[in-house]
Parts: C-alpha cells; sequence; structure tokens
C-alpha cells in the first residue's frame, strides 16, 4: 500500500529531473540566428508541460505527499522562462504573451509569498521571479502592473534583509533601484499619450497615404526581417540587460495589438470593488487569457537580436550569422548607440537654445572641445581615404584589452553585401559616413544621430539619466519634441496632446505621399518603403532633422542635425514648405515657437 501511495511523487520528483536535465542544455543557447536549438526547445517544453500537467492531475496526492506551494510556482516560472526565452529568440509576441500569462497566475495565487517560507534558498526563487516578470512587464508596456511587482520587489528585498541579516543582498538592492530608475525615466510612465511606441495601425497606417503606399512599386522591394539592437554607455539607464535606448528601438520595432487586453484592463482584477484571492489550491492557468492578448490579424514581428555590452568579436558573430540567414528580399537593420571612447558622455559638447528666437544662451565647452571639434570637422566633410574606415569609433564596453572594443565603420563593410539599414546613434556617428560608396554589394541606408544634443533644459541631455535624443525622436518623435523645448503636459491636457499628435499624423501622411510620388527618390529608400516600420523610421528620421534645424543655432547645424545616406528628396528638406510649417504649426500649438528661428519669422 506504501508503494502504491509513493507511485505518484515518485513520477512526478521523475518528471521534475527530467525536465531540469533537458532545461540545463537550453539555457544558455544564443538568442540570435534562425533555429537555434529548436529540436531541444521543443523537447524542453514538452518535458515541462507534461510535468505541469501531471502536477494538476494529481495535485491533490503530491500535497499529502509534501509538495509545496513555491514548488508550483517555482515549475510555472520555469515554463514562464521559457516562453520569454523563445520570445527573445523569434520575437513572435505569441510566446511572450504565454510568458505573462504563467508569470501573473504565479503573482495572484501567491505561490511564493503565501507560503511564508523562511527558507533562503526560496526567496531566491521569490526575487528572480519578480525580476524575470518585470523584463516582461515592461516589454509588454504593463506600466500599471510594473510599478505593483516592483514595489512588491522592493518589500521581498526589504524583507530578506530583515530575516537574512547574514547574507548580503547589495545586487538586490541594485536591482530595485534599476527598476525605480527605469520607471522614472521612461515617459512610458511619466508621460500621458494615447499612441504607443510600438506600430499602431490606428495611429500609424494614415488613410490618406495608404493608397500611394499600396500602389508604390519600386524596382526591387525589401522587407525588415531582422535587427540587431545593441546599446552601450557607461551608468546608463537599463533594467537587467535591457537598456533604455534599446527598449526604446524594440518598441518602435513590434506591432502593438489591438486585443481586449490591451483596453485599459485594469492591474488587480476584483469582484465587487475586492480584490480576489487566487491563493487556492487551484493549478490550472488561464489559457483564455493568452488568446485575448493575442492579435491574429497582424504579421509576424520582426526577429530582434538584443545585445548587452558584447565584445566587439561577439557583435561581429552576430552579425555575421544573422546576414547568412537573412532570407530573400530581406533587410537587416543594425542599431547601435554608443559613445566615441570610454566613459564619453557628450554633455561636453550640449548646446543649449532659449529665451529668443535670435538667441542662444548657456553654451558649455568642455576642456576636450578642441579635440572634439576637430574629429567631428573631419566626419562632417566626409572625406574617404582608406584609412578613414578605421579613423574614428564606437566603444562597445570594457571587454578585454586595446581595441577589442572598439567598432570601426571598416569592420561593418564586409556586411555590406547584404541590404542593411544602419542607424548609428553616437558622438562619432559622422565617422560612418565613410560606409556610404565603399559597400562590397547593397547599398547601405544610414540614419547617422547629431554629433551632440540640443535642448533647452541641459540637464536633460545627459544620456546616462534620459537616454538619447536621436533614439527618442525615432521612437517617439511628439515626446522628444517636448522633452528638447522642456514642455511637460500632464493628463489636464489631454486634449492639446492629442492635437499635437493630430499634427504630427497629418504631416507624416503628407511626407509619405512625397515620398511614394518624388521621382528623385533614391532606390535604397525606395525598396524598403513599403516596410511600415522603416517607413514610420524614415518620417520620424525628416521630422527629428527638421526640428532640430529650426532648434539649434544655425551656425551649429552640422554638428547638431542627424544625416541620412543616400539624400532624401530635397522637397522634404528642413527648409522646404511642406515640412517648416508641419514644425511650425507645432511648435505654435504647444506655445514654444519662440525657441525656434523659422525662415518665415
Amino acid at each position: 500500500m506504501a508503494e502504491e501511495n509513493d507511485v505518484v511523487p515518485r513520477t512526478f520528483r521523475a518528471l521534475v529531473e527530467s525536465a531540469d536535465r533537458k532545461f540545463a542544455r537550453v539555457r544558455d543557447f544564443p538568442s540570435y540566428g534562425r533555429g537555434q536549438g529548436q529540436h531541444y526547445f521543443q523537447k524542453v517544453f514538452k518535458a515541462h508541460m507534461r510535468l505541469w500537467k501531471y502536477q494538476q492531475e494529481h495535485r491533490a496526492d503530491l500535497v499529502k505527499a509534501g509538495l509545496n506551494r513555491w514548488e508550483i510556482g517555482e515549475i510555472a516560472g520555469r515554463i514562464g522562462q521559457l516562453y520569454f526565452g523563445q520570445y527573445m529568440r523569434t520575437s513572435e509576441a505569441r510566446f511572450l504573451v504565454e510568458a505573462y500569462v504563467f508569470y501573473e497566475a504565479i503573482l495572484k495565487r501567491r505561490y511564493f509569498e503565501g507560503c511564508q517560507v523562511k527558507d533562503l534558498g526560496v526567496r531566491f526563487k521569490e526575487l528572480r521571479f519578480y525580476a524575470r516578470f518585470l523584463l516582461v512587464l515592461l516589454i509588454l508596456n504593463r506600466t500599471e502592473m510594473v510599478k505593483i511587482v516592483a514595489e512588491k520587489l522592493r518589500a521581498l528585498v526589504d524583507d530578506c534583509k530583515a530575516n537574512f541579516r547574514e547574507t548580503n543582498f547589495k545586487e538586490w538592492k541594485l536591482v530595485v533601484q534599476e527598476i525605480a530608475r527605469f520607471i522614472n525615466t521612461d515617459t512610458t510612465f511619466t508621460f500621458i499619450s494615447p499612441r504607443p511606441f510600438r506600430y499602431c495601425a490606428k495611429f500609424d497606417c494614415h488613410p490618406n497615404s495608404v493608397p500611394y503606399v499600396a500602389r508604390f512599386h519600386a524596382k526591387k522591394v525589401l522587407k525588415l526581417r531582422d535587427a540587431i539592437l545593441m546599446s552601450y554607455h557607461r551608468n546608463e539607464v537599463k533594467f537587467a540587460e535591457l537598456t533604455l535606448d534599446a527598449y526604446r528601438m524594440l518598441q518602435c520595432l513590434e506591432w502593438e495589438p489591438s486585443g481586449s487586453f490591451y483596453q485599459n484592463r485594469p492591474a488587480e482584477p476584483k469582484q465587487n470593488g475586492v480584490a480576489v484571492d487566487y491563493s487556492g489550491a487551484s493549478g490550472l492557468i488561464d489559457m483564455n487569457l493568452a488568446a485575448e492578448m493575442m492579435d491574429p490579424t497582424l504579421p509576424p514581428n520582426p526577429r530582434k537580436a538584443i545585445l548587452y555590452r558584447p565584445s566587439v568579436t561577439h557583435f561581429i558573430a552576430v552579425m555575421a550569422t544573422i546576414c547568412e540567414e537573412l532570407p530573400p528580399e530581406s533587410i537587416m537593420l543594425v542599431y547601435l548607440s554608443a559613445s566615441r571612447k570610454p566613459g564619453h558622455i557628450n554633455d561636453s559638447l550640449v548646446e543649449t537654445s532659449g529665451g529668443s528666437r535670435r538667441t542662444t544662451k548657456n553654451k558649455l565647452v568642455s576642456h576636450n572641445s578642441v579635440h572634439n571639434c576637430s574629429a567631428a570637422e573631419s566626419q562632417i566633410n566626409g572625406n574617404k581615404g582608406s584609412n578613414n574606415y578605421y579613423d574614428d569609433y564606437l566603444w562597445l564596453g570594457s571587454k578585454g584589452n586595446g581595441g577589442s572594443s572598439n567598432l570601426y565603420p571598416g569592420d561593418i563593410i564586409p556586411f555590406t553585401r547584404r541590404a542593411l539599414f544602419l542607424i548609428i546613434d553616437s558622438d562619432s556617428s559622422h565617422a560612418f559616413k565613410v560606409l556610404h560608396g565603399a559597400e562590397r554589394g547593397e547599398k547601405a541606408a544610414l540614419l547617422l544621430s547629431p554629433l551632440r544634443p540640443v535642448l533647452k533644459d541641459p540637464s536633460s541631455a545627459n544620456i546616462t539619466q534620459n537616454g538619447s535624443q536621436f533614439t527618442f525622436f525615432l521612437a517617439a518623435p511628439l515626446q522628444a519634441f517636448c522633452q528638447m523645448v522642456g514642455c511637460s503636459l500632464s493628463e489636464s491636457d489631454m486634449e492639446v496632446l492629442i492635437s499635437a499628435e493630430n499634427i504630427l499624423a497629418t504631416a507624416f501622411s503628407k511626407w509619405e505621399v512625397i515620398l511614394c510620388k518624388s521621382p528623385s527618390l533614391d532606390l535604397v529608400w525606395a525598396q524598403v518603403l513599403s516596410d511600415p516600420f522603416l517607413r514610420r523610421l524614415i518620417v520620424r528620421f525628416i521630422f527629428c532633422r527638421a526640428v532640430l534645424s529650426a532648434f539649434c543655432p544655425p551656425e551649429e547645424g552640422d554638428q547638431c542635425l542627424p544625416v541620412c545616406l543616400p539624400q532624401l528628396p530635397n522637397s522634404l528638406s528642413p527648409k522646404s514648405d511642406v515640412v517648416q510649417s508641419s514644425v511650425s504649426e507645432l511648435a505654435y500649438h504647444l506655445k514654444v515657437a519662440d525657441y525656434f528661428h523659422f525662415d518665415d519669422t
């Protein structure tokens, strides 16, 4: 009889061990490349789902045999971890949704906190659960839930410090500080806006330009299939291995689902005003929630490899792998945000404007400004000797010695045998001009940031505090505009904000039509114009360039303006009527026109 009673717990433990062994095989698989270890992932998913189903069917017997609630939470957390890992490898939204479903179940049913365990090992499992759940919530833009879970993490760290005094929780205190800093910096939490960062048909598909885009046919049409996102600045805002700049670019390269889940779903489910208690014994996970969150009408997201402080050799290896596997008629986006040299933050190059259309105040000059200006001048002049490929670089972090952390323009050239859409956000971005005309097969599309940010408030220019201005314009143009002029809008200004969004939408629609009709549009831009993500980046670049052109002092324009190569049509230049009138309209609408110098004023 005793042996019969042991069958269920023994089978359960065997399933746990089998799942653990399989998980160990895939845990460190690279998060880039197509089909990397897919066979193993199918096996590990199957093992964990078999384990989950078994504990559901034999819950009562397992509880009698001593199964703890935190063990159920650990299984659910492992499944959520697997789903999130698959999302990071594939960018398929369904995997992110499944991770959310399992993590939310752990939280709502209090699998960890409900048991009041005093075991340090269990407490560490709970800490890791909160950190992983926060990453999922950030990417899903579940802002209210982020705040709730962040507070639970802070409270748990405080509790652990009080109950386990002999253990050092310094690293977890840093995690708490990271998420607090991220919440305070990211405008998703502080800027009330009706529109998401992601591509949303409601906001980004402009009715007036849709027919022109649909009829537009270039000699060659490329679709965005893969992207590499890398950001590194010392002390930059980040959570775990997701920096603020990489997060913003990740968001603007994803589709916004339109399921009912996203229609102001409350953070805490309630019945008759009372929070529902999910701490009961049920082991079922609400799979209907996953269906509610999905939007089957959307195309797949581009695959994204997010690299955190890679060595240059690792970055090149990732780029080579993705280029090799890139499907035909596809283009790869490469986003790089980094400084010119170790520890270099371009505060010393910040230009501040304000007070009137004709005056410039508070110019900041550092001890190395002469070096920076001379370097900038050589970049702007764009001399193309072969040595220029290795004159300047991006610093990717302290990996190894010497130049092992330096990424030079020449390092990119071998990969121009495939179509590339390069976004370089750096104080040495113009050094990458030399790539134009040096391609080995396909002409590259280049969007290069200004050499320094330009803001009314110089304190906002610190990359380590607010992220990059150029990236911000590409990800959230209206928010970047408001940050630049020091304009803060609250919930009471919602009508003003909506009108401002409409001004931008009208402008972007006009510019898309001009791009489609322009006979001088270079093939590099024409072949990607049908791709919604890349088209949106192009029009936002036009807006960014026009805004900065009207905002920064004319004599400083070369260093304060972004550059695109090949050139876009002159009909969309910063001084063109159709572009400048839209920027002027927005500035007057937000009552900040005095900070700009327009040709008609």
